[in-house]
């Protein structure tokens, strides 16, 4: 894949990503909230903000996992080394690097680290 395009997508990405990120931190910040409000109220009402603010986190974790390997592909780029699997080093193709520009590994590397 082309270098600027990898690039471009990788910071669309990330800037998605990030905005994503902030709105989960707020709703997750107001879900707080409601739950330290609700706690002098109806107890079963109280149980919805938490099961929401778990939620938030659950997804604010995961954006920031996506941030991080977004940002280690952008490194990839910057040190020559984006395109190539950081296990094996072998090519990663052009088709799976445009459905997922931070890809790390190869597809069947992917597939035999999902198996465990």
């Amino acid at each position: 894949m082309d270098q600027d395009r990898a690039r471009a997508l990788l910071r669309a990405e990330r800037d998605d990503v990030q905005n994503l990120l902030k709105d989960a931190e707020t709703a997750g910040s107001q879900d707080r909230e409601s739950e330290v409000d609700g706690a002098l109220g109806d107890v079963s009402d109280a149980a919805q903000p938490l099961t929401a603010e778990g939620m938030d986190d659950a997804i604010a974790e995961s954006l920031r996992t996506r941030l991080d390997v977004i940002d280690r592909a952008l490194h990839r780029l910057d040190d020559g080394t984006y395109g190539r699997s950081i296990l094996s080093g072998e090519p990663i193709p052009d088709e799976r690097l445009e459905a997922d520009p931070a890809a790390e590994l190869t597809i069947g590397e992917a597939r035999a680290a999902e198996r465990g």
